[in-house]
């Protein structure tokens, strides 16, 4: 296992994978998600166009173990259907006050202008800002301020699809906005960890509803469906927490969850602990339970679901609750608010200091000494590389380095190691990522810090990874060739 420094964008390369998003992840202050999540996520995601929300025919399997088909009386019958009208009965609409789109949107707060969709002028690196507002023409709706911020970094359309509604101001101050598979919400007064962004826990509201004991004597078509009447009760006792003195020991398939108690197993137990587990997805609500040859498993932050011959996906849960609440899903106008792209955050290139030694006017017209020391520098603040040859630039460019918390260090190192091409896995700073054949890769740490190829973003100019230094393909190509063994490396502020 090689100890890298890959980025929690990662997976972002697979694109053969569709629009839409995963469900859900962690609070605003694990939004930086781990590189297994997003590998999840979009390994898998041109199998979540999910063909269905809820599918409710054929037999029903709880757990791990096949049903039980028991004959039930025909009171319990009449008592499970009911059950099952009461949970697909749809939910009560939340009452809502939908921010007005008149130039002044109930927008998350960031401490400036958060309302101005407009992005500044690229004159210099000086007077540039990146747009506070952004359009996504897909849905029709925008994100801006600290929603924004929670979607971009936590991997945008791919780890939370795109925004379906407006922003929306509760009646106790809160302010939530629906993505396919996410809702993000602000506390302006903070949860209990102190976030003021976080993502809402909308598994929790996939529970059943209370079945009123006067539902009993209903008498309707469906009475005489008996496969109903067990789907119905396969979703309510998978709902039932396990009992810890009688569940078995962990093993490689199976995995107790004591916060909630409820278990994992094989495949779904897979992708919970390879995306983050409580991280990302939350602890699980349910067991297993099987409709329609479809195994659902509803955690605090979203649902898979498995079909035989397919591997695990999530359930567009946000879209399903915007349904079943009535939200307002219409496109709203853009106006002068730009149509997002990431090329709205990359900054116009800084100016190019030189050396003392470089300072007279024949300075950019110079060649390079043949002989002069190859060496590059890395300019963290600017998010910029210089690859010098003596006392001139032969090549710069934007870089990405290390994110706060997986900071790139700072000072003289050198290169010591080169591998043209590398798998990269392994756990740093409790996140996990999986990053198969990464090019041109050149260590200049003992400790797994590298310049290496990136393919799976192309976000240059911002903080992206886990302390390696990110470079374009080509660029990445033509600096492993260029670069000696040994040759210095100056990173600094």
């Amino acid at each position: 296992m090689v100890v890298g420094c890959e980025t929690n964008e990662a997976i972002i390369a697979l694109k053969q994978v569709d629009e839409s998003g995963s469900v859900c992840g962690q609070v605003a202050r694990e939004s930086s998600r781990s590189a297994g999540a997003v590998t999840e996520m979009r390994n898998m995601r041109d199998r979540t166009r999910s063909r269905r929300l809820f599918g409710w025919r054929t037999s029903v399997v709880v757990g791990h173990g096949p049903a039980s088909h028991a004959r039930a009386g025909f009171f319990g019958l009449l008592a499970t259907v009911a059950l099952l009208l009461a949970l697909l009965a749809p939910l009560a609409s939340p009452r809502v006050v939908t921010a007005q789109d008149d130039g002044d949107p109930a927008i998350v707060p960031t401490g400036d202008n958060a309302s101005s969709g407009g992005q500044t002028a690229r004159t210099s690196s000086e007077d540039w800002a990146p747009p506070t507002r952004v359009y996504v023409p897909e849905t029709g709706q925008s994100i801006d301020g600290l929603f924004l911020d929670l979607w971009r970094n936590g991997g945008g359309v791919w780890a939370f699809g795109n925004p379906i509604t407006p922003e929306i101001t509760l009646p106790n101050g809160h302010i939530v906005q629906y993505y396919g598979y996410a809702r993000f919400e602000y506390w302006p007064e903070g949860d209990a960890d102190g976030n003021v962004v976080r993502l809402g826990d909308i598994g929790k509201e996939l529970r059943p509803v209370t079945v009123r004991r006067t539902m009993l004597g209903f008498k309707g078509a469906n009475a005489r469906d008996p496969q109903a009447a067990l789907e119905a009760m396969a979703m309510v006792r998978a709902w039932l927490p396990l009992n810890e003195t009688q569940v078995p020991e962990d093993s490689d398939e199976w995995r107790f969850v004591p916060e909630t108690g409820h278990s994992v197993a094989t495949g779904f137990k897979d992708f919970w602990e390879r995306t983050g587990e409580a991280g990302y997805l939350g602890n699980p609500l349910t067991e297993e339970y099987t409709v329609a040859g479809v195994t659902y498993q509803v955690f605090e932050r979203g649902q898979l679901a498995w079909e035989p011959g397919t591997d695990p996906y999530m359930m567009p849960v946000g879209k399903l609750l915007a349904e079943r609440y009535g939200l307002d899903q219409s496109a709203v106008e853009q106006g002068d608010v730009p149509a997002y792209s990431e090329d709205l955050f990359i900054p116009p290139p800084p100016p190019t200091p030189t050396p003392e030694a470089d300072q007279d006017e024949d300075a950019a017209e110079r060649e390079p000494d043949p002989n002069g020391e190859r060496w590059i520098e890395v300019d963290l603040t600017n998010q910029y590389m210089r690859a010098w040859q003596g006392d001139v630039v032969v090549k710069e460019l934007y870089v990405s380095t290390g994110r706060p918390g997986f900071d790139t260090p700072t000072g003289t190192f050198f290169i010591n190691s080169k591998v043209p091409i590398q798998d990269m896995e392994g756990v740093i700073g409790g996140e996990y990522y999986n990053v198969p054949e990464v090019p041109d890769v050149m260590y200049f740490t003992d400790v797994g810090h590298a310049f290496h190829g990136t393919y799976w973003h192309t976000n240059f100019g911002q903080v992206m990874s886990h302390g390696c230094v990110n470079l374009p393909i080509d660029v990445a190509e033509w600096l492993y060739e260029w670069t000696p063994m040994g040759a210095r490396v100056e990173i600094h502020n």
